[in-house]
C-alpha cells in the first residue's frame, strides 16, 4: 500500500507540474492586444479664432511643430488656455469642436490638434478679452478650422468639445536640434492620444537615458551621442503605454534633420 501511495501521489505531482508548466508557456505566448484610445465624452467651452485665413500667423507656436503643414497638422490647428495646455503635455492632442447656442453657429464639426498657448490676459476680464485666463477651456483657432464651425464675425462662440483619437499617417517624427553635448528631440507625428509624458534615448553604445521635458513637444538629453544610432522610448501622457522605435536616426543623424519611426500609438 506504502509503494502505490507513493506512486500516485508521485503522479500526481508530475501532472501538475506539466499542466503547469503549459499554462506558464500559453500565457507568455498570447500577444497583449494594443492600447487604443477612444474619445471622450462632450463637454461645454469658448472658441475664438487668431490669424486670417491663410493661418500663416499660426505657423510655429508653443509646441515647437514649426511649419505645420509641412510637418502635416494642416491649418486644422488651435491655442489651448494654459487649464488645459498643462505646460505643453498636451501638444498634440486632438479635438473635436462644435459650435452650439449661438446664432453664428454652422453645422459643422472641426477636429483640429493642439500646436499652441493661449496665454492669460490678466488686463482683461475673463468674461470680456481674457478669454484664455484660468480657469476657463478656452479654444484659440486657426480661422480656417473656426470658419468649420461658425461665421468668423461672431469673435467667440460656445462650443461642445471633447478629445478624439489622432490620426496619423506613418510612425512618430523626431526632429534633432541641440549641439554636441546637448540632444533636443521634437516629437511629431503621434497617434493616438497624440501626447507624450516621458521620453527614453538609447545610443548602439548607452544604456537607456531618460530625457527631460523641455517645453511643448520637445524633450533634451545632455549626453554625447554622435556616432550612434539612436532608439527612442515613450510613455503617452493620457493613456500611459509604452512604445519603442528602434534605430530611428543611423549613426551619421545631424542636426537639422527628422527622423521617422515605424512605430506609433492607437
Amino acid at each position: 500500500m506504502a509503494s502505490f501511495h507513493h506512486s500516485y501521489v508521485f503522479c500526481i505531482s508530475l501532472i501538475v507540474v506539466l499542466f503547469g508548466s503549459v499554462s506558464v508557456q500559453a500565457a507568455y505566448s498570447v500577444p497583449r492586444a494594443p492600447i487604443v484610445y477612444r474619445p471622450s465624452p462632450w463637454t461645454l467651452a469658448h472658441a475664438t479664432f487668431y490669424g486670417d485665413e491663410s493661418a500663416s500667423s499660426t505657423m510655429g507656436g508653443a509646441c515647437g511643430y514649426g511649419n505645420l503643414v509641412t510637418n502635416g497638422y494642416g491649418t486644422n490647428t488651435a491655442a489651448l488656455s494654459s487649464t488645459i495646455f498643462r505646460d505643453g503635455y498636451a501638444c498634440g492632442q486632438c479635438y473635436q469642436i462644435r459650435c452650439v447656442q449661438s446664432p453664428w453657429c454652422s453645422r459643422g464639426i472641426a477636429t483640429v490638434t493642439a500646436t499652441n498657448l493661449c496665454p492669460p490676459n490678466w488686463s482683461q476680464d475673463s468674461n470680456n478679452g481674457g478669454w484664455c485666463n484660468p480657469p476657463r477651456t478656452h479654444f484659440d483657432m486657426a480661422k480656417p478650422a473656426f470658419m468649420q464651425i461658425a461665421q468668423w464675425k461672431a469673435g467667440i462662440v460656445p462650443v461642445m468639445y471633447r478629445r478624439v483619437p489622432c490620426v496619423r499617417k506613418g510612425g512618430v517624427r523626431f526632429s534633432f536640434q541641440g549641439n554636441g553635448y546637448w540632444l533636443l528631440v521634437y516629437v511629431m507625428n503621434v497617434g493616438g492620444a497624440g501626447d507624450i509624458r516621458s521620453m527614453w534615448v538609447k545610443g548602439t553604445k548607452t544604456a537607456w537615458i531618460s530625457m527631460s521635458h523641455n517645453w511643448g513637444a520637445s524633450y533634451q538629453a545632455f549626453a554625447t551621442l554622435r556616432g550612434q544610432a539612436l532608439s527612442f522610448r515613450l510613455t503617452s501622457y493620457t493613456t500611459k503605454q509604452t512604445i519603442t522605435a528602434y534605430n530611428v536616426a543611423p549613426a551619421n543623424w545631424n542636426l537639422g534633420l527628422t527622423y521617422q519611426a515605424n512605430v506609433n500609438f492607437h
